[in-house]
């Protein structure tokens, strides 16, 4: 399946077995502007499958209000720079509800906020901005970068019974691989991608594919590299890259969003608390992304970036 094909699916599946989930945002009825709800109108009616108008506050104030009397709610905001918006929704609302009313009412919304640089689209359209949503209590945070991860931590993020911030990529849509309905990804366990006894990478979303192919390029200089995929950014998986820094000593954190305050900054923070590993980052520069090519290239991070930060880790010693 293609990565939004398996969203699609993912989701048909989750509404299928429970007449609670719905789904609701702009376009959603033609597919979704990447194709992530495809085929779920003709499925499902317009009853559970809802066009709304073009205001991303009343879109995520409604399904704060269908969550809190027993829906499930899948929003869609188009792209993340679109969900500022709704900032005082999700965070003020959505997110506090169960804290301020000592569990009485819980918001099981997923909010679909895609998430990093989009080929010629500016800088209004190609933010990063998973560590503001990680900062803020009572969210959940995934980032998937895998069409069976796609699939999978979907219908985890509708059965967890809080709201998630639910961040696909721009630009992995189209992304093809294999995909099981029937595995089950739990919330808060990484994936390792690849193993090696010489450097830890941690990443997620699409830089896990360019620090794939970093580690190609270092494997064929000898390194071995050990990739974990978080796959979830709140709650991260600590022990799995404690454990690896232990085995390797040196880990590299990479990822598309702007280094400075990063939740790369938090992952490094931690090692640094709990282990003796030599630590790096790897991530874009503090500028906006620019319309213009040339521009826009010195927004993005690439494999060969991380493979270079990667050798001057291990120079280090």
């Amino acid at each position: 399946m293609t990565y939004a094909g398996a969203a699609a699916a993912g989701l048909a599946k989750a509404m299928r077995e429970d007449a609670a989930v719905v789904a609701l945002g702009e376009d959603i009825g033609r597919g979704g502007i990447f194709g992530q709800y495809r085929g779920l109108l003709e499925a499902f009616g317009e009853r559970r499958v809802i066009d709304t108008p073009i205001s991303e506050a009343t879109i995520v104030g409604a399904a704060v209000g269908m969550a809190l009397t027993g829906l499930k709610p899948v929003v869609e905001m188009r792209v993340i720079d679109f969900a500022m918006c709704a900032m005082d929704e999700i965070i003020n609302q959505a997110a506090k509800n169960r804290f301020m009313f000592g569990g009485q009412g819980r918001v099981p919304a997923v909010i679909r906020m895609p998430n990093g640089i989009w080929s010629a689209s500016a800088a209004q359209h190609s933010q990063s901005l998973e560590a503001w949503f990680a900062h803020v209590p009572g969210l959940v945070v995934v980032a998937p970068a895998t069409p069976q991860d796609n699939h999978s931590l979907l219908r985890a993020a509708l059965a967890c019974g809080d709201p998630v911030a639910y961040f696909e990529h721009k630009e992995l849509w189209a992304l093809e691989g294999e995909v099981d309905a029937s595995l089950e990804v739990p919330i808060g366990k990484a994936r390792r991608v690849r193993e090696g006894g010489d450097l830890t990478i941690v990443s997620w979303s699409k830089a896990v594919h360019w620090s794939a192919e970093a580690a190609d390029a270092l494997a064929a200089e000898g390194v071995g590299v050990d990739l974990i995929d978080l796959r979830t950014i709140w709650p991260w998986d600590r022990d799995a890259v404690l454990e690896s820094a232990a085995r390797t000593g040196r880990v590299l954190i990479a990822h598309e969003a702007i280094q400075v305050a990063g939740f790369g900054a938090e992952i490094a923070a931690t090692l640094a608390e709990h282990g003796g590993a030599r630590v790096a980052r790897c991530g874009g520069p503090r500028i906006p992304v620019g319309y213009s090519p040339g521009l826009e290239a010195q927004a993005r991070l690439t494999p060969q970036a991380i493979a270079a930060r990667a050798r001057e880790l291990l120079r280090r010693g």
